[in-house]
């Protein structure tokens, strides 16, 4: 029974911190979707497919927080290369301060505990 409620909690933060890590990922340089998806593999607990990070990135560039363009590639298809809007950089850097202040306040109460 623990597992399953450390498996669901583990997963709905992963879920809540993808959007964090992909603006972080593409911040100050352009990647095309597969690229993206490596960085974030990079990160042993994010765990992420490119089901689930394809979705992300179009609801992003819904929202005007990344820019998208379109170039040919001499290693096949055509490839979506991503960049973070300057709306994105407003949204981006609201992001980090606020996971930077959850951060400090669990660590300090893990700290007091």
């Amino acid at each position: 029974m623990n597992d399953r409620f450390f498996d669901n909690w583990s997963t709905q933060l992963r879920k809540g911190m993808l959007e964090l890590c992909i603006l972080n990922a593409i911040d100050g340089t352009r990647l095309y979707g597969y690229d993206i998806v490596r960085r974030l593999r990079e990160t042993d607990a994010l765990v992420v497919s490119e089901g689930t990070v394809y979705p992300i990135l179009s609801r992003l560039r819904r929202e005007g927080f990344v820019e998208t363009t379109i170039e040919e590639s001499a290693e096949g298809p055509a490839r979506k290369y991503y960049t973070v809007s300057e709306k994105g950089h407003g949204i981006l850097a609201r992001m980090n301060e606020c996971w930077s202040k959850m951060k400090t306040g669990t660590d300090k109460l893990k700290q007091e505990g």
